[in-house]
């Protein structure tokens, strides 16, 4: 039976962040990186919305698209496809005085007829770089009783290495969160302070009319970010709360962060977390099951439909279509979909981007430090 939440519409930023991971969006966009075997970034947050019955989403793609296009198609793995609301990807230049967009502010600016066209009264805006199964009419609910004009979400960890060692505003901009019985008092731009923080996910709950009063009234003044342009300045006129999120999350905020969020999930009570929820729907690929060719040896593995495993393989995330052949040895390892292991080869603490072939004989090994990547179609 078709659902429908009128109360909300969804507005996703597939670029942002991307700078954090070079080497995974010089093909693609960060929404669009693979994660967890079978699925890419984007599935977690549009799952999470389209299992909460909010079926009117806008994509605002920058650059690099044509993978998420692809993935996406006509949205119809998340029940997507309707005569009204459904997905709608807007790439630069979609509208009249659109262009590519450098914040949130830039981008939702680039739609607004669009959202004065829409008759859902609460917008949900987030970012793709978090995994997560996400409860978004929790979110919307405490929204509505807290008679906030804007609500964030947050969770509370510690800010990653990667983050407090960056010595520049170059990858983008992240934001702590000073409450005060609920009510955000403070907002906090790339702090490097240690410790368990309030870290902003990046989800936000605004009321449609008061969000385009917003944003047009920060376009006309050349503002380009919504939480440091628009939020920040105005915390004590708009009643901004807090809403704390306790369940499972994984950020990818650089090469490192995703080897390990993709390793974690080796762990069942992580991957319980993540996945004992609702649905989490990708694209479907039809392929055959699974095969463990006699002789193979494998442990603590999760493979994705379409590989064939003759060799060894030990702590390690296989993609679809992933082929180690008799002999090979692949440890700790994420290998992306279609990767090829000839017959002999040793790996560990590699990941490799799709098709790629690692030939005969061949030695690799990065450290859990530092996992080695291989990038698309590359032959080593």
């Amino acid at each position: 039976m078709v659902s429908s939440n009128i109360n909300a519409l969804g507005i996703l930023f597939p670029n942002s962040y991307d700078a954090l991971v070079p080497e995974l969006v010089n093909v693609r966009l960060m929404a669009s990186i693979p994660f967890a075997g079978r699925y890419r970034l984007i599935d977690f947050i549009l799952s999470s919305m389209t299992n909460c019955d909010i079926n009117n989403v806008s994509v605002m793609v920058n650059n690099n698209y044509h993978s998420l296009t692809d993935h996406l198609d006509s949205g119809r793995e998340w029940d997507l496809v309707r005569k009204n609301g459904g997905l709608h990807v807007f790439p630069p230049f979609a509208e009249k005085g659109s262009k590519p967009y450098t914040g949130r502010v830039e981008a939702v600016a680039g739609i607004l007829n669009f959202l004065k066209d829409q008759k859902e009264k609460y917008v949900i805006m987030a970012d793709t770089n978090i995994v997560v199964n996400f409860d978004f009419n929790a979110m919307i609910k405490a929204h509505i009783e807290s008679g906030a004009d804007v609500t964030i979400a947050y969770n509370e960890q510690k800010l990653p290495d990667s983050i407090l060692s960056s010595q520049s505003n170059d990858k983008g901009y992240y934001y702590t969160l000073k409450l005060d019985n609920g009510r955000v008092t403070k907002i906090y731009v790339n702090s490097k302070e240690t410790g368990v923080q309030n870290f902003s996910m990046n989800i936000y709950v605004a009321e449609r009319e008061l969000l385009i009063d917003l944003i047009n009234t920060a376009s006309v003044h050349g503002e380009e970010y919504f939480e440091r342009d628009v939020l920040l300045p105005q915390l004590n006129k708009l009643n901004v709360q807090g809403y704390k999120y306790s369940g499972y999350v994984a950020r990818i905020n650089d090469i490192k962060s995703y080897f390990d969020e993709n390793m974690k999930l080796l762990d069942d009570y992580n991957l319980d977390a993540l996945f004992s929820g609702p649905p989490v729907y990708t694209k479907i690929r039809d392929d055959n099951p699974t095969r463990y060719i006699e002789g193979a040896k494998v442990q603590n593995v999760m493979a994705a439909d379409g590989c064939v495993i003759e060799g060894e393989v030990e702590n390690s995330v296989l993609f679809r279509g992933v082929k180690v052949a008799k002999g090979a040895k692949v440890r700790n390892c994420v290998l992306m979909q279609d990767t090829e292991i000839e017959a002999g080869a040793k790996v560990e603490y590699l990941i490799t981007d799709k098709n790629v072939k690692i030939t005969s004989g061949k030695d690799m090994k990065g450290t859990d430090t530092y996992p080695v990547y291989i990038g698309k179609y590359q032959i080593v």
